[in-house]
Order: C-alpha cells, then structure tokens, then sequence
C-alpha cells in the first residue's frame, strides 16, 4: 500500500474524493430510519416475519456455549464499558502515538452515533422481545450496541486503512449483531439498522476530516514517550 504524501496542492487535495462515500452514509443513515418508520407503521411495531424466524432459530439453538460468550459481548459492548471506557481506551490509544485529529475524528463519531441511536429509540419506542435474556431499558430499535460496535470498527479503518482492520472490524460487528439477538435483546432488523446508523455516521464525518486524517497518516507515528534515535556521524576511523 503506497504512503500517502502531504496535501498541500488544492489540487492533490481534491483527490481525496469525500462526495460519494459521503453521500452513501447519508443513504446508510436514513434507510436506517426509513426501515424503523416501516416497522413503526406495521402494527405498532411488531416483529417483522423475518425478526420472528430468526428469533425462533435462535431460541432453538441456545445452550451454555453460546450464551457466555454472548453474554460477554453484551458486557463490552453496552453500559459504561461500551458507551465510555472502550472509546476513552480507542482515543487514548490514538493519543499516545499522536494521532490527534484520529483522536478527534473518533471522538466526533462516536458520540453523534450515540446520540443519534438514542433519539430514534424515543422516537419509535419499539418493545423488545419477551425471549430476553438481560437486562435493558426501554427501546429495542435500533441496536445501540450493533451501532457502537460498527462506529469503532469503520472509524478505525479509516484511520489504518489495512485488511485485516477492516477484516476485524467486520467480525467484531457480526459478533455483536449476533449476540445481541441470540440473548433477545434486539429483533434483527433493530441489529440492521444498528449497522447501518455506527457506519454511516463514521462515513459522514469522516468527510471534513478526509483531508487531516490522509496527511496525518503520512507523518512517522512513534508512541509518545519513544525517545527519539541518536544520530550517528559517517566520519571512518582514524
């Protein structure tokens, strides 16, 4: 992969294309909230055919084995794990080898992600499933877990833009989505939009960031407290 190089031309900065992936965040984030309007609109928000055949699939498949590791997840992705220690641990980690506008860029991210999650679980109050296995506040729609779960992994894509980044973010999503409705904490269409919303929101403002975060990723990155190399002199020996 080729080192991206500072963007001082207006030119070479253009290259940076923002428009289109901006644009499908935008698409990511409404169709999030179109599918909730529909499920709204269907009977004061009951299960889709899809939510009840995927649930009744994981109700037949549950056993020890499975339900601990789910229930793992629900640990490390909600409450004060979820919502502030796992982002603080992500911003400080970018901090520390001074990546400030990655920093930054997460930060924004996560919390408009957060935030956003929040409003439409009060504006359609979807009940979650009575096969629940945790508990939970009110609102089963959309994911607030799936949500934070695709925020960190695209952000961080963006930021190290690698395979097996993008390979680990996606398994950790997945995971996420499926431990969410493996416990009946969430219908799988409330797990859908979740994805959609953390993604699309990481996409959308990643765009005013593209510009900072392309240059930063060309700069030499060493842990903060690294001491820098001594240089040593060509002189041959006497």
């Amino acid at each position: 992969m080729t080192v991206p190089g500072p963007l001082t031309d207006p030119v070479q900065a253009r290259r940076v294309r923002r428009f289109w992936p901006l644009i499908s965040g935008v698409i990511a984030v409404l169709l999030a909230a179109a599918i909730g309007l529909i499920i709204a609109l269907r009977d004061n928000g009951a299960p889709t055919e899809i939510d009840t055949d995927w649930m009744d699939e994981i109700i037949e498949h549950r056993s020890p084995i499975w339900t601990v590791p789910s229930l793992f997840m629900n640990y490390l992705g909600g409450g004060i794990v979820g919502v502030f220690v796992v982002p603080i641990a992500v911003i400080v980690a970018l901090l520390l080898f001074r990546r400030r506008w990655a920093a930054l860029y997460f930060l924004i991210a996560s919390v408009l992600s957060a935030g956003l999650v929040q409003l439409l679980k009060a504006t359609f109050g979807r009940a979650r499933p009575s096969e629940i296995l945790v508990s939970a506040d009110f609102g089963s729609f959309p994911s607030g877990h799936t949500a934070n779960a695709a925020t960190i992994a695209v952000c961080l894509a963006i930021v190290f833009p690698r395979v097996w980044v993008w390979a680990a973010g996606a398994a950790y999503v997945v995971l996420m989505l499926l431990s969410r409705t493996y416990l009946g904490a969430h219908w799988l269409t409330d797990t859908l939009a979740g994805m959609l919303i953390g993604a699309g929101v990481a996409v959308i403002v990643w765009a005013p960031f593209a510009v900072k975060l392309w240059e930063e990723r060309a700069k030499p990155h060493r842990f903060v407290w690294a001491k820098p190399r001594a240089s040593t002199s060509g002189g041959g020996a006497a």
